[in-house]
């Protein structure tokens, strides 16, 4: 009988550290993963992630964490749950204990594309679009700090640029009418309808507002589907997937109501957010990709949710 020897593979984190200290985080970023999230349709689905995972190295004379141990236990921990407040909880409280004492508490960061199916204004089509998510939660002390960021494009006519281009068309209009003699409702409607009619147009350009709220935990689930619709439907002017001709006049009805400086969609996007019971408190920004400037218009506004 052969008797294999297995043999004893050097391990030099356990010496000791050469300058002792604690160190805040210890672990490793941009993981490929799947996960588990939520549908918006009561259900999950399997999504392809990006993750950071991190533990604080809490014993100084300690050289390293045990980093093998972390990546099997969140591999091994998504195989098993969602992500939901629980979830995460369940995953960074077994980092914690995976550790064997070296570590006190532990971070994770989750980023993946939400694609949400969307209906068009009036064709009755519907199409995907692609929220960009990061979630972030931390476990210290037992006590659980969650934090949703996320990404929505809309569309931002300029309301100096309407006005402006109002007044050209209202001079035209002065012009080209100045010796008519009685004026018809037929005649100014087909006047309206030529290329006359278009003096002037109000520029416009793809926003996007970038929006990070911190979470009351108590809620079972991550409330990203309720907030990006209350986003879009404080900004009004969402953009598009899959539209007929129907639709693109419809979104220009509601450009024409929704006229926004970059300060207007960043007090609109306030307004949603400060409302909501689940949010403790958040952080916005809203850029304006400027078609009219080389730069972009951005305003940030910050604030803390409802009781």
């Amino acid at each position: 009988m052969t008797v294999t020897h297995v043999p004893v593979l050097p391990d030099v984190a356990h010496q000791p550290a050469a300058l002792a200290r604690p160190l805040d985080w210890v672990g490793m970023d941009n993981i490929a993963l799947p996960v588990r999230v939520a549908d918006g349709q009561g259900g999950f689905v399997q999504v392809a992630a990006s993750i950071d995972l991190a533990v604080d190295l809490a014993r100084a004379d300690a050289r390293g964490i045990h980093m093998s141990r972390l990546y099997l236990q969140l591999q091994d921990g998504l195989a098993r749950e969602t992500v939901t407040p629980a979830g995460l909880r369940h995953l960074l409280r077994d980092g914690i204990a995976a550790q064997a004492g070296l570590a006190t508490r532990a971070r994770l960061r989750i980023r993946y594309d939400a694609l949400l199916q969307r209906r068009a204004l009036e064709s009755g089509h519907a199409g995907w679009k692609r929220y960009p998510v990061e979630i972030e939660a931390i476990l210290a002390e037992g006590h659980l700090q969650l934090a949703l960021a996320f990404s929505v494009e809309y569309s931002s006519t300029c309301p100096a640029s309407a006005a402006l281009s109002r007044q050209a068309n209202a001079e035209r209009f002065a012009r080209d009418f100045a010796a008519a003699q009685p004026l018809s409702a037929g005649a100014v409607r087909d006047w309206l309808q030529s290329e006359r009619g278009m003096a002037a147009t109000p520029h416009a350009q793809r926003s996007r507002a970038d929006v990070r709220a911190h979470l009351r935990p108590q809620f079972d689930e991550l409330p990203l589907v309720a907030l990006v619709d209350a986003i879009e439907t404080a900004l009004g002017t969402p953009v598009q997937t899959a539209v007929k001709r129907e639709d693109e006049q419809a979104f220009a009805r509601l450009n024409a109501r929704n006229l926004m400086f970059c300060e207007d969609a960043a007090r609109r996007v306030a307004s949603a957010l400060a409302g909501d019971p689940r949010i403790e408190r958040y952080e916005a920004t809203v850029s304006h990709f400027e078609s009219l400037h080389p730069h972009d218009a951005v305003a940030r506004v910050s604030g803390r949710g409802s009781q």
